[in-house]
């Protein structure tokens, strides 16, 4: 089988054994004598797969029992409008920390909802670092505290939480499950699955029950978490596939120790190849060491041209979607749970290899 190392943001790589055992149950799922794809939702068959999933996601990121676990649609875009029309409450404020274009996005969202407040922002460093947020402390009448844990578009990445009586809400799209963490210090987390997860199509919003049931009565069905609570995630069909597919993806991660293991495999892959780019003469990373993700590492030169020319030269190696994002530029290497220390190793032998190259 010839298949390259695939190196996009998302939609991500995902574990060959995880695809193949989807494709070994594709026809006939858990021996319902019908695919995944063909059951009700309603059906006994359908709900073993969701109770599983949501059972093994609790397992593996140690989740409390005060959160609900829901399995959504519309991405963490959607979560952007849904978090302000849920726990916005009148005379208070939104708070988001700015750190990139989706915290950006999330912010302009919440603005149509209420009040929102910018307590830190990283946009005069063009978001190379996450900023400093201790003023927070100083803030009144905060509803919530938003943050983006990881950017996958900047390669920045929170290590240390503002300290707040409000609740945090993590939009944790590509960093959910690639380390371990203490869920009980957010009020939400909130990711689309196309990172770690599992297949584009579905969202998983981690809340505390506390904070369900406060909408406004005008508020629409859809968009109210209680909807959802209640129903547990079946209100309408969900993705029903995506969520069979979260399932493999977690008994995957289940499989190799948890997510004490990954993190452990995560941090040796973003080591190997910060330290190929530190070392080179040619390549650099832009972002401040301190706040360099673990999932999503941006890379340069000092030309478009001899960036082009290497994301070429990778591609006629097989490494692929390594283009960085049109707002930055230059290169961009996503190396989620999937991917295997040996496809890392084999970008830092291309960085390597293309500077000799050049000189």
């Amino acid at each position: 089988m010839d298949r390259v190392v695939n190196f996009s943001a998302g939609p991500s790589a995902m574990p060959l054994e995880v695809l193949m055992r989807a494709q070994s149950e594709l026809v006939d799922t858990n021996h319902a004598g019908m695919s995944v794809m063909e059951m009700s939702h309603r059906s006994k068959a359908f709900e073993d797969i969701l109770e599983n999933t949501k059972h093994l996601l609790k397992k593996v990121m140690s989740i409390p029992e005060n959160y609900k676990i829901l399995f959504l649609q519309g991405g963490a875009s959607l979560q952007f409008s849904m978090i302000p029309l849920n726990l916005l409450q009148k005379d208070h404020e939104a708070a988001y920390i700015i750190t990139g274009s989706w915290s950006q996005k999330a912010l302009k969202e919440a603005k149509k909802v209420g009040q929102t407040t910018v307590i830190a922002t990283s946009e005069e460093t063009q978001f190379r670092n996450i900023p400093d947020f201790s003023q927070i402390t100083h803030k009144e009448n905060l509803s919530y505290v938003h943050i983006t844990g990881n950017n996958t578009i900047e390669g920045t990445r929170f290590t240390t939480l503002p300290k707040t009586d409000a609740p945090i809400i993590n939009d944790w799209s590509s960093g959910i499950l690639s380390e371990e963490i203490n869920v009980s210090d957010y009020g939400v987390i909130y990711a689309g699955a196309q990172k770690n997860l599992g297949p584009s199509g579905v969202t998983v919003v981690i809340i505390r029950d506390d904070l369900i049931g406060h909408a406004p009565d005008n508020l629409p069905t859809m968009l109210d978490y209680k909807t959802h609570e209640k129903s547990d995630s079946l209100y309408n069909t969900p993705p029903t596939f995506g969520i069979y597919m979260i399932g493999l993806m977690l008994e995957w991660i289940d499989s190799l120790g948890g997510l004490k293991e990954i993190e452990k495999r995560n941090r040796e892959k973003a080591s190997l190849l910060y330290e190929a780019i530190d070392q080179s003469s040619l390549f650099y990373s832009p972002v401040n060491k301190e706040d360099r993700s673990l999932m999503n590492i941006p890379f340069k030169t000092d030309s478009e041209e001899t960036d082009k020319a290497f994301i070429e030269f990778a591609a006629s190696k097989q490494l692929v979607e390594l283009k960085g994002h049109r707002s930055v530029g230059g290169m961009r290497a996503s190396m989620y749970n999937a991917m295997p220390i040996e496809h890392v190793e084999r970008l830092c032998s291309a960085i390597r290899e293309f500077e000799e190259k050049v000189k």
